[in-house]
């Protein structure tokens, strides 16, 4: 069977040459806004899914955290298992499937690791692994792009030059996703890549999680942890605990 693209392009050295320059600052000081925000405690038990080569996993270790990194890429998690240590491991394993019952205090999807798939089965499929892994006060943070503002401020074509290679890059929407088509050309061979994300909305994610038993208790609209508004927000970021169906009315 083919490889789907997250597969193949998440696997692929061309796809580390090109974000390598992301600015992990922000990204650790997102992270630190929300562990003040979440207040877990010493002991807590962190899953990083889709966690790439673990950089992220590692900051949330380094605090003392009991941290696992999950990713589907086989050469994202031979990188990270050098970092390995008492309180942090990674595994190979695609985020459709459980990994663990009832386990996790906090499962956190950062960065648009979600809503790669073709259907919302497969995606209701990850939010039903992600609420069997939580414990019962266990709580989830997905942080996704808000799609209306990927629809108004982020469509185009740019090129950029990393490591002697020039990527062409495209982004546009139809009604369902946002696109992004990654065309260059290395040692006389060419090669195209294409990224494909679904544009949820907060009422679809409303959907969703309801589907999957768990419940959206907070919103934040960017990294400094700003109230979501749907124009302006360059992010919906996502908190949600679980909740037991048979005991809800």
């Amino acid at each position: 069977m083919s490889k789907e693209w997250f597969e193949n392009w998440f696997d692929s050295p061309y796809y580390h040459i090109l974000y390598k320059n992301r600015d992990d600052r922000e990204a650790k000081a997102f992270i630190d806004a929300l562990l003040r925000h979440l207040g877990p405690s010493a002991q807590a038990n962190i899953l990083d899914l889709a966690c790439g080569k673990g950089r992220f996993s590692r900051h949330l270790a380094q605090k003392g955290f009991d941290v696992t990194g999950l990713d589907l890429s086989s050469n994202s998690i031979d990188y990270a298992r050098r970092y390995e240590q008492e309180n942090l491991s990674f595994f190979q394993h695609d985020m459709r499937r459980p990994f663990r019952t009832n386990y996790f205090d906090y499962i956190f999807s950062f960065f648009t690791s979600f809503g790669y798939f073709d259907t919302d089965e497969e995606h209701l499929q990850t939010l039903q692994a992600i609420r069997q892994g939580l414990r019962p006060n266990g709580v989830l943070v997905l942080d996704f792009f808000n799609s209306t503002y990927v629809k108004n401020q982020l469509l185009g074509e740019e090129e950029k030059v990393l490591d002697g290679i020039r990527f062409k890059i495209k982004k546009w929407v139809d009604d369902t996703s946002v696109f992004k088509t990654i065309q260059f050309e290395d040692q006389g061979t060419a090669y195209t890549f294409t990224e494909q994300v679904r544009l949820f909305s907060l009422d679809d994610f409303r959907q969703l999680f309801r589907v999957a038993s768990i419940e959206i208790v907070g919103t934040f609209g960017n990294y400094q942890l700003a109230p979501f508004r749907q124009q302006e927000s360059p992010r919906l970021i996502l908190v949600g605990k679980p909740y037991d169906r048979t005991t809800t009315t």
